[in-house]
């Protein structure tokens, strides 16, 4: 709400009787003894949530204007206006505040405004509604026990209970309170639903799980049963793919506002959560957190719009959800009415104009009542168009008034405010007298000189609002200069006097100056000017005035002499080359005189460094070349950073090799394939390097077929009936694509045929091979290959490893300390016993 004050002192005009049978009487509010001025709000009411439990049996709506005289008040619900001391009626005004004793909700809900009146008009209040808060209990029904293997997602409902309003934050409880559950990149409490996610259960997530519902606006918690989470064990642990469970919905947001978009994924491994805006880079003013559950974006702005997308990844799969955001605004001004005085039949056009999305609408209120037009233009104002007016600009997010009083009166021309100065000007300059009476009607203007009448010609002017301007001024047009104003109410004239001095002239212009990178350089200025005046010197570059004292680093004024003010440039650099003006300024006049600064140095930084072009092992890159500084660019320098070099930049190997100075195309060559990378280049010349260009947009060179096999292939041991076989995972640099794994090759030393068994995740470090019929101890070849989405790479070197030992003959081989256990290990070797369980009994039993 605009709060304008106005307090304005009007001048009554004195009537004979004759005079009074010709013009209209001014109301005796306009008259000397009007100091009074219309209502202005400086309290308002507001938005109120009322709790139903609330011990306070009262709601109180503030309202409280500034006027003189004080104002009375009314105060309207839902546009009625409240019969106020009503009996049954719970309403009573104290002060300006309306008070509502013991309210409910069938009877006080709505919308509140108030009424502020004087003898200069009323405004109305913006609107405030009246809700009542309540957060019920959940539900008392037992919550079914959930049951999940481990490895497995889980999801636990909160469904809270009916409230108002909407606006819930959540937390949960393990056993007991307050053993609040921690959150971390596993376990995730949605603030839209309320509900638990679990992305991978353990057996540790077993307990008892309470969800508590707590409502800021009414200070109330509420506590669901608890609901068993009982995690099944399973052996091994099985992995799951990403499966997104919480995904943000389309959003409208408001400019300046902070949100908040969820997203959260069930998985073994835990997925990672990523983000990115498909149509443009994620805001600067964007922050992930909870381990990449919340994307949030503060000080939204309308750039910010678009399409979002989170991404959930792990090594058994993805999984992705976009939504738009779309960015709307609250009404603000961008112009808006202001209070005034106008004289009686002049035009007048109030002017309201807002910003907002969707567009604001336009109301206009005169003294509380609205007015049936589209825009406040007047033409002849009367004394019945005074009066308080306000414009509501609204859209669907809400609502802003602009508060202003029109007051037209009138009256004879009296300069006792504003009378004419004296003043000073220079010899062949240019000078305007001000003639500002109050007057009302518009006056009509004379003027004279000593006891001359003034008339316009070639050099004299007199101007529509009665100011006087003298051109090529001269010693002769010193003297006493009078205004003369008169309308139809009366007429006054006011007298002041022009002084004429020497005018000021640049004597000692700057020039032309040519320097390197860290040279000084001098800009000389010096001027004459009239003795009984100060003279000061200021310089500006390129239009903008040099803070001498701020930028003393660089710049520094000579003090030989008042009439001297030449400038030192030092150390200069490129940011100080340009147009240098010296301007030598008086009280009464200003001369001035440029000369322009050449500052030679490296190259400025490229533009708009694109890929126009990719193979799976090259890009060719296109700039456009930065200023050369007034030294020619020799060759340009491009360099590279990936995701896996973080931070580093690195030389690119382009083709040409040297990239002449020229060239605005050049190709990176060597580069690995499906591998996103960044690109910047970097000028050189004589004078040295430049700073380089901002890194181009993350671009990925095309996919490719693995060329890289595992290394140190091996294996052996393990479990009876089994081939374990080892390998060192292939980095992922050299994964050349998506959809990465691993084909596991082995054959006993005696055959032929290779059995081929696939290994789908990338990271991988082996693979155990079971079968029952595997002879034990036997010697197998076996060799790894990679595969991506564009076919497979080369096969290891071939490593010769063995099959598991059978255990009891592992044990009669090497030998032991008792007779008897070895004899029955040799016993169930022989005879074909159940190895496993002659062993274990043995082992249990002892030596005999």
């Amino acid at each position: 709400m605009l709060h304008v004050t106005l307090l304005l002192h009007l001048l009554v005009l004195s009537l004979t009787p004759a005079d009074a049978s010709v013009h209209k009487e001014v109301p005796d509010f306009y008259g000397d003894e009007a100091t009074g001025y219309g209502p202005v709000f400086e309290e308002q009411p507001v938005e109120t949530i009322y709790p139903e439990e609330s011990p306070e049996a009262k709601i109180i709506m503030s309202c409280r204007a500034r006027a003189s005289p004080p104002v009375t008040y009314k105060w309207l619900k839902d546009d009625m206006e409240i019969e106020l001391n009503a009996e049954g009626r719970h309403y009573s005004l104290v002060g300006g505040n309306l008070v509502i004793s013991n309210p409910t909700r069938t009877e006080h809900v709505g919308k509140y405004s108030c009424l502020a009146s004087n003898k200069y008009g009323t405004v109305i209040s913006r609107e405030a509604s009246v809700q009542f808060g309540y957060l019920d209990l959940f539900s008392s029904e037992e919550r079914e026990s959930v049951y999940v293997k481990e490895g497995q997602g889980a999801v636990l409902l909160c469904a809270p209970p009916p409230h108002y309003p909407a606006e819930l934050s959540f937390r949960w409880i393990l056993n007991e309170f307050p053993t609040f559950i921690s959150l971390d990149k596993r376990r995730f409490i949605s603030q839209i639903t309320g509900n638990l996610y679990i992305s991978k259960v353990e057996s540790s997530d077993s307990g008892n799980y309470s969800c508590i519902a707590s409502s800021p606006s009414i200070s109330k918690s509420v506590f669901s049963n608890y609901i068993p989470l009982v995690p099944l064990a399973e052996r091994p642990v099985r992995k799951y793919p990403a499966d997104l469970k919480v995904k943000f919905p389309d959003t409208t947001a408001l400019v300046g506002q902070n949100i908040t978009l969820e997203c959260f994924a069930l998985g073994n491994p835990v997925p990672e959560i990523r983000w990115k805006k498909l149509d443009g880079l994620l805001p600067p003013n964007h922050e992930v957190r909870m381990a990449g559950a919340h994307l949030n974006l503060y000080n939204v702005q309308f750039e910010d719009g678009g399409t979002y997308q989170c991404e959930a990844v792990n090594v058994r799969g993805k999984d992705y959800h976009t939504a738009r955001v779309s960015v709307e605004a609250f009404p603000e001004w961008v112009e808006h009415i202001s209070s005034t005085e106008k004289d009686l039949s002049s035009d007048y056009t109030m002017s309201c104009i807002p910003s907002g999305k969707p567009k604001p609408h336009i109301r206009w209120l005169k003294n509380g009542e609205l007015l049936d037009r589209k825009e406040m233009r007047f033409s002849s104002l009367t004394f019945d168009d005074s009066g308080m007016y306000q414009c509501i600009a609204e859209n669907r997010h809400g609502i802003i008034y602009a508060n202003a009083e029109l007051r037209v009166f009138a009256c004879a021309p009296t300069f006792e405010h504003y009378p004419v100065k004296r003043v000073l000007a220079a010899k062949n300059g240019r000078v305007v007298i001000e003639c500002r009476p109050k007057a009302a009607p518009k006056p009509t203007f004379s003027w004279s000189k000593d006891t001359e009448l003034i008339s316009n010609s070639t050099r004299v002017f007199i101007w529509e609002d009665g100011s006087l301007e003298i051109l090529n001024v001269t010693r002769a047009d010193e003297g006493r200069y009078t205004c003369f104003a008169e309308n139809d109410r009366g007429k006054a004239n006011s007298t002041g006097s022009l002084l004429v001095t020497d005018s000021t002239k640049i004597t000692l212009a700057p020039s032309n100056s040519d320097v390197k990178v860290g040279e000084n350089a001098w800009m000389q200025c010096a001027a004459s000017h009239d003795t009984s005046l100060d003279i000061t010197f200021i310089w500006s570059l390129d239009g903008r005035v040099i803070d001498l004292h701020k930028d003393s680093q660089h710049y520094e004024r000579s003090l030989n002499g008042s009439s001297n003010g030449e400038l030192l440039i030092k150390n200069a650099q490129l940011k100080h080359a340009g147009r240098y003006t010296c301007t030598a300024q008086t009280p009464i006049d200003n001369v001035t005189a440029s000369a322009h600064l050449v500052v030679r140095g490296p190259p400025g930084a490229p533009g708009g460094v694109r890929v126009v072009n990719k193979t799976h092992k090259s890009v060719t890159l296109q700039w456009s070349r930065g200023a050369d500084n007034h030294s020619p660019i020799s060759k340009y320098t491009i360099q590279y950073r990936d995701s896996f070099s973080k931070d580093v930049w690195k030389n690119a190997t382009t083709s040409p090799a040297d990239v002449e100075g020229n060239e605005e195309m050049a190709t990176v060559v060597d580069l690995f394939p499906w591998t996103e990378y960044e690109f910047r280049v970097i000028a050189t010349n004589t004078l040295g390097t430049g700073e380089p260009s901002s890194p181009s947009h993350k671009d990925r060179t095309l996919e490719a077929i693995p060329v890289v096999a595992p290394s140190d292939v091996g294996g052996g041991g393990g479990t009876s009936r089994e081939l374990t076989i080892t390998w060192t995972p292939v980095q992922p640099q050299y994964y050349y694509g998506p959809n990465f794994g691993y084909i596991v090759a082995f054959k006993p030393e005696d055959e032929k045929h290779w059995s081929l068994v696939t290994v789908a995740d990338p990271e991988a470090k082996r693979y155990v091979h079971k079968d029952a019929s595997l002879p034990p101890s036997t010697k197998f070849n076996v060799k790894v290959k990679a595969f991506n989405r564009q076919g497979e790479g080369p096969f290891s070197l071939t490593a010769a490893i063995y099959s598991a030992q059978d255990a009891c003959k592992a044990l009669f081989l090497h030998g032991c300390g008792h007779l008897y256990l070895c004899a029955r290990c040799l016993c169930s070797i022989v005879s074909g016993c159940n190895t496993r369980t002659v062993c274990d009994e043995l082992l249990v039993q002892g030596p005999a």
